[in-house]
């Protein structure tokens, strides 16, 4: 503004100039007249340059405003990416993080199951896999519905897998009873003798001696039943199969 006032100004000053020199053109010599002449149209071009630089000014003054204005521009669209790309990756975070949290539930839930577990059989108490317990369980279960065969192949996949298996024993008594039920004798009566010789004091003994009886029996060899029973008798008198074995012996005399 001070410059368009200083302008308006000179060109004001000039122009009387000008106006005072053609009215007063006689009342100088024309030396004088040549000095004002050449004094204004300096003045003249000072102005044309003044202009010049003040349009190149405004020129630049604009360019400068569009490139800043371009800027700005160029800086809040990278800032819609930049804030675009920071929610993807909150989310990605959220959604990592709630995997993980998922995978560590999986994890511990496997380890859990694969923790060994405390569990009673045949009155006595033993640490075993959790898995190894629902094989079992399933074998038995097979047994208590009566499918007897089925039962059999369960107990015999059991007992190769698991050798050392503290319900070995156990599976050895049911899976003898699966083969009496099946009338395969001679397989139910290994079966039971192989527990007895395992363990002679484990509390199924004198039940696998009274069924070794009953596959003899339905074998028609009596007398090695009474044998069974008369060794029944000496080697557990206290057990509830000692006392099957004395009546039975009773009703054969």
């Amino acid at each position: 503004m001070k410059k368009l006032l200083s302008v308006i100004a000179f060109s004001f000053s000039t122009f009387a100039l000008l106006g005072y020199s053609t009215a007063n053109a006689a009342l100088f010599e024309d030396e004088d007249a040549r000095k004002a002449i050449l004094e204004i149209r300096q003045r003249l071009d000072e102005f044309k340059d003044f202009q010049v630089r003040s349009d190149a000014e405004d020129q630049k003054t604009k360019h400068n405003l569009l490139e800043g204005a371009n800027a700005l521009e160029g800086l809040r669209a990278e800032i819609a990416t930049l804030r675009g790309e920071k929610d993807a990756l909150t989310k990605e975070l959220s959604d990592t993080q709630r995997k993980l949290k998922d995978f560590m539930q999986s994890v511990d839930a496997r380890f859990l199951n694969l923790e060994p577990i405390k569990v009673t059989i045949d009155g006595q108490e033993y640490l075993v896999d959790q898995a190894e317990k629902k094989e079992f369980e399933a074998s038995l279960d097979r047994f208590k519905k009566g499918d007897f065969a089925g039962s059999i192949t369960l107990f015999n996949d059991f007992l190769k897998r698991h050798p050392l298996s503290a319900y070995k024993i156990t599976s050895l008594f049911w899976l003898g009873n699966s083969q009496y039920a099946t009338r395969e004798y001679k397989d139910a009566i290994s079966n039971f003798k192989l527990l007895i010789s395992m363990d002679a004091k484990h509390p199924r003994a004198p039940e696998a001696m009274l069924a070794i009886s009953n596959c003899q029996l339905d074998m028609k060899d009596t007398k090695a039943a009474k044998k069974t029973w008369d060794d029944l008798i000496k080697l557990y008198p206290d057990s509830e199969a000692a006392s099957a074995a004395k009546e039975r012996i009773a009703r054969l005399k």
